[in-house]
């Protein structure tokens, strides 16, 4: 039977076990502190049989990295190998102020979406929410290593996976995010993508709050089914059904993920689907121009004509983004991740 993860446990878990080993609820927060932050607060006021203890019942590993590749744009691809040696892809994105981790939440993916190089590898497993913190603890400390002074990262859950088909461990892994006392993480700082997995839409009603996006990519159903295989089961219309009532629940905007193909979803007809589907709704619409991978069969757009589409978007009184592409020259843009031999090329222990 495989250990359970220290970094899986959220705060009331960890009150419960140490109540359970005897020790005094006072003692929480300065456990809580030498676990996250420094553990020399343990030498003071844990005892050394505690420890012990726990690690024998707990697993206190991190996931290893075993190859970075560093982008010219300062974008960062790490992959992450686990104990049962299978990897995944964790980006580092610079912004202005401060870095976002992408996170994977599966080892690969089984949605086969037709523009993501993920898919082609297929779905090996889920990853627990420990190996989901993780992934989260190591890329940070390798910031910080790098520059001392650097913030805690945000989060995008939309590296390789579809973390709603992964619910029970993405879910824990957001609350010991967004715990206070464990990595303290706002829920605003936290952003889960999903491609339509109606199942898991539907029970995020009772899910942890974070920032919601859903990857559209054509307003009209037997196109969107072509890039998303997963919206034959479950169409776009019954997906925004639920984000509706999700949307009155939690009063949240949602950003709508919008793949920018040449010659494929950019025409006239493309924007008044989109009117048409998100003028009366809470939506951000974020542009992202595609990013080619090896076998790919489909095209990125040039700059003229992304400006051109987002002028008409902006003229019908759509609210637009453009996603500012980074990490394209060592695949580690949106839609490029895959663990394969191309991962390992160029890359450094």
């Amino acid at each position: 039977m495989e250990t359970l993860s220290a970094f899986s446990l959220t705060q009331e878990d960890w009150h419960k076990l140490l109540l359970s080993e005897g020790e005094s609820p006072h003692l929480l927060p300065f456990w809580l502190d030498g676990l996250y932050k420094d553990k020399k607060i343990w030498n003071k006021h844990v005892s050394p049989k505690l420890i012990e203890r726990l690690k024998g019942k707990l697993d206190f590993s991190l996931p290893e990295i075993s190859h970075v590749q560093e982008s010219l744009d300062g974008t960062v691809k790490f992959l992450m190998r686990f104990k049962d040696q299978m990897e995944v892809e964790t980006v580092l994105i610079p912004f202005h102020k401060r870095f976002t981790v992408c996170l994977s939440t599966q080892v690969g993916c089984g949605m086969k979406c037709s523009f993501c190089y993920t898919g082609t590898q297929g779905l090996k497993r889920n990853l627990t929410s420990g190996e989901i913190t993780g992934q989260y603890m190591v890329a940070t400390k390798w910031l910080k290593q790098k520059n001392a002074k650097a913030i805690n990262p945000n989060i995008v859950f939309m590296g390789q996976g579809e973390p709603l088909h992964n619910l029970t461990e993405v879910s824990r892994a957001i609350n010991v995010f967004n715990a206070p006392q464990l990595l303290g993480l706002g829920q605003r700082q936290m952003t889960l993508s999903t491609v339509g997995y109606l199942p898991g839409i539907k029970a995020l009603k009772n899910f942890p709050h974070t920032n919601l996006a859903l990857s559209l990519h054509s307003p009209f159903e037997d196109e969107r089914k072509l890039l998303i295989p997963v919206n034959e089961r479950f169409p776009l219309s019954e997906v925004m059904k639920e984000l509706d009532i999700l949307t009155n629940q939690k009063k949240r905007i949602i950003t709508y993920e919008y793949l920018l193909i040449k010659n494929l979803n950019m025409s006239d007809k493309h924007i008044e689907g989109l009117y048409e589907l998100l003028e009366k709704r809470k939506a951000i619409i974020n542009l992202i121009p595609f990013n080619p991978f090896p076998g790919s069969p489909w095209e990125r757009p040039d700059e003229d004509e992304i400006k051109v589409f987002k002028e008409k978007l902006v003229a019908k009184r759509l609210r637009v983004l453009v996603r500012t592409t980074k990490g394209s020259d060592i695949l580690a843009a949106c839609g490029q991740l895959k663990v394969n031999k191309l991962a390992r090329q160029n890359g450094t222990n």
